[in-house]
């Protein structure tokens, strides 16, 4: 962390206990304080609240706390790196949050562009998969062949990984079977929309398609996150770690939700009432899909801004709305939001779950980054034997 004095909220979180308990090791002279700049507040030294915390858990088998500064949830909205996550997608670009992301600066002028005999390499690979694979059931194959073609994988200087992921990217768009003649130089999202569509890129789906790739892009530590920071403890290369994301992805409680989440809109859409098409989900599972996210009890900021720019009455009609109004306590969650941007531009199957993928793969990189600076193998629950 750039900063080094926590606020009583991380140190209490590091250490696992109340912020009640924090100021008792202060007056127990095991934490020194100081006042904030606002002369009120108090930080405590990064250091010091560390090696408490280290020294509390020895003997124990509590959970290694994970510091990171690139994302939070906090007040209903997702921040990264402190900027509102739903304000930077549709104006900027994904490139430009990816090395936010990376290396602290909003900046796109870095280009995100892979060498001509890798994208050969993984275009060949995938050829004999390509006629019936969905687009992100080819992107670990993608994925292992960059790897094959990089002798200094390895390296995880901070500046290697970046351009590794600059590169990593670029080919896991440009390798997908594409119905248009996106060129290396155009951004990511144009490269992309070719691959998951046969409509013609325009303005506004373009905008879209980047502010959902910059509204995945990370999402604190779920499934596959703790997954990628896992593979990176062990010093796993920069492809392997996007591997282990993409397998913890594609679990159906994680990250391949969206098609269900299609199926069911164009359920509904074909009845007079969509309340039928909800009243049957609720009945039959007790719970519809592309509602409700328990980390936003008022309602996904990314599902509300990606319908924004979707305009999705406009393009899919009114089913949507009527969904909403139906019951309004249910709130879309950022599945629905996916599901709707690829139907209302005819996207290929799996496109959500493949744009999910791709935007992901900016955070996993980003988190990797974080873990190669701390000490190895630092991940090591013990387990709790109940066998014979």
């Amino acid at each position: 962390m750039t900063d080094r004095t926590f606020t009583t909220a991380q140190a209490a979180r590091l250490l696992g206990v109340k912020a009640d308990t924090v100021y008792a090791y202060v007056s127990r002279g095991l934490l020194s304080r100081t006042r904030a700049a606002d002369g009120r507040t108090s930080r405590f030294d990064a250091e010091e609240v560390r090696r408490l915390a280290a020294r509390n858990r020895r003997g124990r088998t509590e959970p290694v706390p994970i510091e990171t500064s690139l994302t939070v949830i906090r007040d209903g909205a997702l921040y990264y790196r402190g900027r509102n996550a739903a304000e930077l997608a549709g104006t900027n670009t994904f490139e430009a949050v990816t090395n936010l992301l990376w290396t602290g600066v909003l900046d796109d002028s870095a280009a995100f562009v892979a060498a001509e005999p890798v994208r050969e390499l993984a275009r060949a690979v995938i050829g004999p998969l390509a006629k019936h694979a969905r687009p992100v059931d080819l992107l670990p194959v993608i994925v292992g062949a960059a790897a094959t073609a990089d002798p200094l994988r390895y390296d995880v200087e901070p500046a290697i990984v970046v351009g590794t992921g600059r590169a990593l990217l670029a080919v896991m768009v440009d390798a997908l079977p594409s119905y248009g003649n996106a060129r290396p130089a155009d951004p990511l999202g144009v490269r992309l929309w070719s691959a998951l569509t046969v409509k013609e890129p325009h303005e506004d789906g373009i905008r879209a398609l980047g502010a959902a790739l910059v509204l995945l892009a990370d999402h604190d530590l779920a499934s596959s996150t703790m997954a990628v920071r896992t593979a990176a403890s062990t010093r796993a290369h920069p492809y392997a770690v996007v591997a282990t994301g993409l397998g913890a992805l594609d679990g159906p409680a994680h990250g391949a939700a969206t098609e269900a989440v299609r199926r069911f809109l164009r359920s509904a859409a074909e009845l007079p009432d969509p309340m039928a098409a909800v009243a049957d989900r609720v009945h039959e599972t007790g719970r519809v899909p592309g509602f409700g996210e328990p980390r936003y009890p008022k309602g996904d900021p990314r599902a509300a801004r990606l319908l924004e720019l979707v305009d999705a009455p406009a393009l899919i009609g009114p089913t949507v709305d009527h969904l909403v109004a139906a019951r309004p306590g249910m709130r879309p969650n950022v599945d629905l939001a996916l599901a709707v941007l690829a139907e209302a531009h005819d996207m290929v199957p799996g496109a959500g779950e493949t744009i999910r993928a791709i935007g992901r793969t900016a955070g996993w990189l980003a988190h990797a980054l974080e873990e190669y600076r701390e000490r190895p193998n630092r991940f090591r629950p013990q387990g709790f034997y109940t066998g014979s």
